[in-house]
């Protein structure tokens, strides 16, 4: 329901659900379940006690046969004063938008709060996922990728975090297929701030959606808990680049538990951040090398004359540090020995080269070659 249809039956339906989401006790299965024994909210608050006892516990039973709490009143007005800012739409279990493949996990949420194109959540998707502290080239690999299944109708998830998040997000807005951010705060908020601008792209190009309720700000807790919903409104994983302990390995466990298919980017074996990939590629992940792979595995038909884009570095001239350097984590001293220059000459190639893209320093001293 969005602010332009909204009746007043209409937000009395919205009064019980939001009485439903704010009840002590009782999560998205519990929900479910009542849901699934009385039908609409409504149903479940008019049910005798006896009636309610068969599905949920004494307390929670009596609970819901109390007036409904403070806040759910409150969340009320502030839902209704929100959707009546245009592009703004909350989608309950039973609207037929609801998105079908949330449907298919253990706890789909009672409400989605969504900003912008909330036909996208019903779409085939494509989760592009990985590290907040990405390298420079993990983070090009997220937007090409990206772009490039944008381009063949794909519309690409992600979690609005910096790194990897972010420009896998840039990439989808890139192509037709467009993007979807599932984020860990109210709809009405946007976390990380340095991502305010490319939300309000999303917000008029593609979709922001939000389990929780407006006004909440960023809590840790939230965020692994909204990776189900980035795993279960997607066909499949992309994990682009992952540490070992990375959240984002909670997003492609929870894929595999969804029955979603989960690709992983191989990396240097030396690289911190090509761990968690590794990881899961030793599980069973796809290895993927290029897009051609993740659209075979979906079954899913190319883009006719649509290719990722070039790195500049495919066409630039050789150069003998790049040679040397090859594709693992290097310091100078070594770059040095290995390509016979001298250190203060490779420490200009090296910064030059970095100026123009082709290398990024890393901590501890070391340098990558990006691809």
């Amino acid at each position: 329901m969005d602010a332009n249809t909204v009746s007043e039956d209409q937000g009395g339906e919205l009064a019980f659900w939001l009485r439903l989401q704010w009840l002590p006790g009782v999560g998205p299965v519990a929900a479910r379940a009542l849901l699934a024994r009385f039908g609409l909210p409504q149903g479940i608050f008019s049910a005798s006690f006896d009636a309610l006892r068969e599905v949920v516990p004494a307390g929670v039973a009596r609970a819901i046969l109390q007036a409904p709490r403070p806040v759910a009143n409150s969340q009320l007005e502030l839902t209704l004063q929100w959707l009546s800012q245009p592009g703004n739409a909350v989608l309950t279990l039973a609207d037929y938008a609801y998105p079908s493949l949330l449907l298919e996990i253990p706890d789909p949420p009672l409400l989605l709060y969504v900003r912008g194109r909330p036909e996208l959540l019903s779409r085939p998707c494509v989760a592009v996922i990985g590290s907040r502290n990405a390298s420079t080239q993990g983070m090009q690999n997220a937007a090409a990728f990206a772009e490039a299944l944008s381009h063949a109708g794909l519309t690409i998830v992600s979690g609005l975090a910096l790194g990897i998040d972010t420009h896998a997000h840039e990439g989808g807005l890139r192509g037709e297929g467009a993007t979807v951010a599932v984020i860990g705060t109210g709809a009405d908020l946007v976390y990380p701030r340095r991502n305010l601008d490319l939300a309000q792209r999303i917000a008029a190009q593609g979709c922001i959606v939000s389990e929780y309720a407006l006004g909440l700000p960023a809590i840790p807790s939230n965020f692994p808990r909204r990776n189900r919903l980035i795993s279960g409104l997607a066909r499949g994983v992309l994990v682009i680049e992952a540490a070992a302990q990375s959240g984002s390995l909670i997003t492609a466990r929870l894929a595999g538990e969804y029955g979603r298919d989960v690709y992983a980017l191989p990396g240097s074996i030396h690289a911190t951040l090509a761990k968690g990939c590794h990881a899961l590629i030793k599980q069973g992940a796809k290895l993927v090398d290029s897009v051609d792979d993740v659209l075979q595995e979906l079954q899913w038909p190319a883009a006719a004359g649509t290719v990722a884009p070039a790195h500049p570095l495919l066409t630039a001239p050789a150069h003998p540090l790049l040679a040397a350097l090859g594709h693992d984590p290097c310091d100078a001293d070594t770059l040095a020995a290995r390509s016979s220059l001298a250190m203060a000459e490779v420490m200009g190639e090296l910064l030059a080269l970095e100026m123009a893209g082709l290398v990024e320093r890393l901590p501890g001293g070391l340098f990558q070659r990006c691809k």
